[in-house]
């Protein structure tokens, strides 16, 4: 996850946050999780140190603590504290100091920790010279290639030419010097249902003979609290990482290589302590796949590495719930698949997708049912051990089958009964009021080459949770250089480049130059591809920013892949992703700007290819100002460009004056539309505005709205209700005016002086608050039956409702906490407003 871009938005106009890393800040005898900003203005840098939500997705997960300026007096140094266990996988620990600051920062090995440093280095170098950045008392490593490659004589020589494109022949040639030799890895994954360890983890971590090389072991709901889930915090983290610790085999020696977690959602990765020098290039990332794409309720985290010379992704994931919801985790799924990307151990490479690994191991309950039975038939055919039978009926197989979701994905023979749904503490089925029917949501599935599945089995002796653990136990081949014949190969590779490098300038053939998008949706993706085919001179290509623009492309367009490298006669595809969000659609609906764009695509030592770029929006009400949805009586996209151009960029001062013929509506039909909705239909329903709908039902409520299409609105109560979230969200304005925000929070525990204020806001601001705030109030009245509270609605409405307006300074905890107390005063509170 790119953290960077929340402190870009909490930065004031002009400054530039170049990179982020998160560290753990020694505070004592305890440490605090930070957020590091490289932040670039005016030509100066500093070192932004931020408190943050693990989830830091927008500057509304931010604040700001500290700032270090990279000046006389700052430097930076690699330490050594006593007990630190020097293995590759083991994280680096700083010390930033300055005249003013003393800090000591652990950073997460990995390639992102060696470019941050780098870029610091570059920094610190222009300021203090080349001693500011040391190890141990000299200057700081921040590259850490393969002992192969800096012991290589020939590394000398690279040096004229492009490494990344002797890394791209070594690939080729991989096959030349290496050989495959198998190893023995444990998978294992666990739904704790918010429990604590309370019994020993042995029966499931170690029920074989032979102790395993590695092991991955997953849980989900590690933590069912609201503070899990609002602020990802929980003491339950280090409790399963000690009882883990504490249940390995006893045979062998193992190192911590990482651990990951996303609200309850964790990742534990461990390697025998003598197999831990050949682990590289460890990353990790996390993907929240709740309401509105954020909560961490759901969704995946993700450890890879690399195994001597295998690249091996480990994801573990919780999908949506609920029997009905498959096509929901199929969304999870792609979600997951499209958003997890992890940095390169070079900086000018496009970043890693989990598909571009050798080897995927992917785990996690995934939370597909058996459907078409009833209880009693699932529970005979259980009895019966008739499980090929009863696979027919289950979901992921189905879905598999259709090729909907795991494509390329294989699953071994499922030999045991259904890991869900168990009376904790016994073996007993469900004999709740629910009586959920027996399900294999508890799943491990693999992709890549040379793996063989050894074991597929759950683990009835673990009892505290709902769900039985799982575990599968794999011989995966793994590919281990010779160093000879590496040597051999690069040598080969080196002169074959020596003869290129100045034989001729590089040219490239496009497939396609000039595209055009045709009726672009808000949120809706479009994608369009074209081939880049090299001729006889390996090249590097990069589209590159035009002259007075600082990114290559506008806010709505990306390239993917951005750069690379191409060898003689190879070819790659390019694919022009076009996506309109709140950051962009005003500026669209208002006709201040274009789907236009000019791409120039860049050849290093050869010549640049212009593409371009063109595209119609439709406009819509997502991303439209309330006031002038008031005056907006059609539907959006029945109304002229001319008229939308007008309203939109109407200021909203003059929105209350008789300056228009009509009247303008009391609120927004769009928002009255979805709220009504929900009032007739989703009152008492279960996990509303917890639980995310389906982006296809998304678009149709879309649609819906903008073109007035029907009188209700298509798609389920959950997708209804993560419309109007977004829908409030994409306000440019949002419901409590900007200029109101310091007075709001500085009255948050006044109910008379909140409502003052709330009355002084332009009338059909005011006339949208208290139409949300009176349908919240009837939620709750039914919290019996959908399971809300006045904090759950006060928590999600608030960061909604209440933001700080562009260019003030990142809310630390406690102007969140007040924003979700001033809400908070009227979801308790049903008096008329003055």
């Amino acid at each position: 996850m790119d953290q960077s871009v929340a402190i870009q938005e909490s930065l004031a106009e002009g400054a530039t946050c170049r990179i982020a890393v998160q560290g753990l800040l020694a505070a004592g005898e305890s440490v605090e999780s930070r957020l590091l900003g490289l932040v670039e203005r005016g030509g100066e840098h500093a070192i932004y140190i931020y408190t943050h939500r693990r989830m830091a997705i927008t500057a509304e997960d931010v604040w700001l603590e500290k700032i270090i300026p990279i000046a006389e007096g700052f430097a930076v140094e690699e330490v050594a504290l006593d007990g630190d266990l020097h293995v590759i996988g083991s994280d680096v620990t700083i010390q930033i100091s300055s005249e003013d600051d003393r800090l000591t920062v652990r950073l997460p090995f990995g390639s992102h920790t060696r470019t941050f440093l780098q870029e610091v280095s570059r920094c610190c170098a222009e300021v203090v010279g080349s001693e500011g950045v040391k190890q141990n008392g000299k200057k700081l490593a921040v590259s850490q290639n393969r002992s192969h490659d800096s012991t290589d004589k020939s590394a000398r020589r690279q040096n004229k030419l492009k490494p990344e494109l002797t890394t791209e022949m070594l690939v080729q040639m991989e096959d030349s010097y290496t050989h495959i030799q198998s190893f023995r890895f444990f998978v294992g994954t666990y739904n704790v249902n918010g429990q604590s360890p309370r019994e020993s983890l042995q029966p499931w971590l170690r029920c074989d003979a032979e102790p395993p090389d590695i092991y991955c072991v997953g849980f989900q709901e590690l933590d069912l609290s609201k503070e899990a889930f609002f602020f990802n915090d929980t003491p339950k983290e280090e409790e399963w990482f000690k009882a883990v610790t504490d249940s390995l085999h006893p045979d062998a020696k193992y190192a911590k290589v990482k651990l990951v977690r996303l609200v309850g959602i964790m990742l534990l990765l461990y390697v025998k302590a003598d197999l831990a020098l050949n682990i590289s290039e460890v990353e990790i990332e996390t993907v929240g796949t709740g309401i509105m794409g954020r909560m961490g309720n759901k969704g995946g985290v993700a450890i890879r590495f690399k195994f001597h010379n295998t690249s091996v992704c480990i994801v573990n994931s919780h999908l949506a719930a609920h029997t009905e919801e498959y096509e929901r985790r199929n969304q999870d799924f792609k979600d997951i698949c499209s958003r997890m990307q992890f940095c390169q151990s070079d900086p000018n490479l496009s970043p890693l997708t989990i598909g571009k690994h050798d080897v995927i191991l992917w785990l996690g309950d995934l939370n597909y049912r058996l459907e078409e039975l009833d209880v009693a038939k699932v529970k005979q055919l259980v009895d019966e051990k008739a499980f090929l039978e009863l696979c027919q009926y289950d979901q992921l197989k189905r879905q598999m089958n259709a090729n909907a979701v795991f494509e390329g994905f294989t699953e071994g023979e499922i030999s045991f009964q259904p890991t869900y749904k168990y009376d904790a503490g016994c073996d007993d089925w469900d004999t709740s009021e629910k009586c959920r029917v027996p399900a294999w949501c508890d799943r491990i599935l693999w992709k890549g080459q040379n793996i063989a599945q050894l074991s597929y089995r759950s683990h009835m002796a673990l009892k505290i949770s709902d769900h039985k653990p799982v575990s599968s136990v794999f011989d995966i081949g793994v590919k281990v250089v010779n160093e000879e014949l590496y040597r051999k190969a690069f040598e080969e590779i080196v002169r074959s480049l020596d003869k290129l490098e100045n034989a001729n300038i590089p040219s490239v053939t496009l497939s396609q130059r000039e595209f055009h998008f045709e009726d672009v949706k808000y949120m809706q993706l479009q994608v369009e591809k074209f081939t880049i085919r090299n001729g006889p001179v390996p090249c590097q290509f990069e589209f590159i920013s035009k002259p007075d623009e600082a990114t290559y492309c506008k806010e709505w367009l990306i390239a993917n892949p951005s750069k690379g490298f191409l060898l003689s006669d190879a070819e790659i595809t390019v694919e022009l992703e076009v996506f309109v969000n709140k950051s962009t659609a005003t500026r669209l609906n208002s006709g201040e700007e274009k789907l236009e764009d000019i791409l120039v695509l860049h050849l290093n030592r050869g010549k640049d290819y212009f593409l371009s770029v063109t595209g119609n929006y439709l406009p819509s009400c997502f991303g439209s100002p309330i006031h002038t949805l008031c005056y907006m009586r059609e539907p959006i996209q029945d109304m002229s460009a001319e008229s939308i151009q007008k309203l939109t960029l109407m200021p909203l001062e003059m929105s209350d004056d008789a300056v228009q013929a009509e009247k303008p509506m009391d609120i927004p039909k769009e928002l009255w539309m979805m709220v009504d909705h929900l009032y007739c239909n989703a009152s008492q329903q279960e996990d509303l505005f917890q639980q995310p709908g389906l982006r296809s039902e998304f678009e149709q409520i879309r649609d819906c709205l903008d073109k007035g299409m029907h009188d209700t609105l298509l798609g389920s109560n959950h997708s209804v209700a993560e419309a109007l979230l977004l829908f409030l969200e994409s306000l440019p304005e949002p419901v409590i005016c900007y200029r109101l925000y310091s007075s709001c929070l500085e009255c948050a525990s006044n109910y008379l002086l909140s409502s003052q204020l709330i009355s002084n806001l332009p009338g059909c601001h005011k006339n949208v608050f208290e139409y949300l705030m009176a349908f919240l109030r009837e939620l709750l009245k039914n919290s019996g039956k959908n399971h809300l509270d006045v904090n759950i609605l006060a928590s999600i409405f608030g960061g909604l409702l209440l933001r700080p307006p562009p260019g003030h300074p990142t809310p630390d905890i406690t102007e969140k906490r007040k924003a979700q107390q001033f809400i908070h005063q009227f979801l308790l509170r049903e008096d008329n407003l003055p």
